[in-house]
């Protein structure tokens, strides 16, 4: 059946769900760099920005309310101990997925190419669809009616804000200091690289520009401090 080839082709996507963003973002870069197409509307990157943030945000939200074991950063296999239903978990089946979008197309944004946004956003939904369908069909045989029952109530993507349930569990910055050490790094990495592209289009000279170099500067002593405690403390150790 189809939802069997599309299972069997999401595992294998599930795998490199952490490796597109970077394949389409050199090819973001490539096309800024070579393109003459500025979209010439004014705090372009800032909207761009707020949008990245915005799914950085959405990322931390639903990691910090996200019990053990669900919803993790594994690339092997599905893993899962209980099925999440609050939170943000409530309004939308994949928020992680829906936080994903925003900050990449925030940064996809940056290309001022629209055929290449456009070509962003049908990838991403082509990927990401199989991925959710291999997780959704784990999810289904392990956890059976409890987890369909939910899954019919719930959009996939698109929130449904009026079924908003609260948490039950306190939210953990120590979840988020594990598992979000790269991904404010490199969200400002690439803004920065961006930036430098521009600046040398403008004259064929590299200029540091103070505002992203200070952001880049900040991703950077964010992520090494974190790692730092990360392999030094005993609290980050602990299960």
């Amino acid at each position: 059946m189809l939802i069997n080839e599309l299972e069997a082709k999401g595992q294998t996507l599930f795998k490199y769900r952490g490796q597109l963003p970077v394949v389409l973002l050199i090819a973001g870069l490539a096309i800024y760099y070579f393109a003459d197409n500025e979209i010439g509307i004014p705090y372009w990157t800032y909207l761009a920005l707020v949008l990245a943030l915005l799914g950085q945000f959405i990322r931390i939200y639903a990691i910090g309310y996200t019990p053990r074991n669900t919803s993790g950063r594994n690339t092997k296999q599905q893993a899962a101990d209980s099925v999440n239903t609050k939170g943000l978990y409530s309004i939308v089946r994949h928020p992680l997925y829906v936080g994903n979008f925003f900050m990449w197309l925030g940064c996809a944004l940056l290309s001022q190419n629209i055929p290449f946004m456009i070509l962003f956003i049908l990838i991403f939904w082509l990927f990401y669809e199989r991925v959710m369908i291999a997780e959704e069909q784990f999810l289904f045989k392990k956890f059976g009616d409890q987890y369909s029952k939910w899954a019919s109530e719930v959009p996939p993507f698109i929130p449904k804000f009026s079924r908003w349930q609260k948490d039950e569990i306190p939210f953990s910055w120590k979840t988020i200091l594990k598992r979000e050490d790269t991904p404010v790094f490199n969200l400002f990495l690439v803004f920065f690289l961006f930036e430098l592209i521009r600046i040398y289009k403008m004259d064929a000279s590299l200029k540091w520009s103070n505002g992203w170099l200070i952001l880049f500067i900040f991703g950077v002593v964010q992520m090494t401090v974190l790692r730092f405690l990360r392999k030094s403390s005993s609290v980050f150790k602990k299960p």
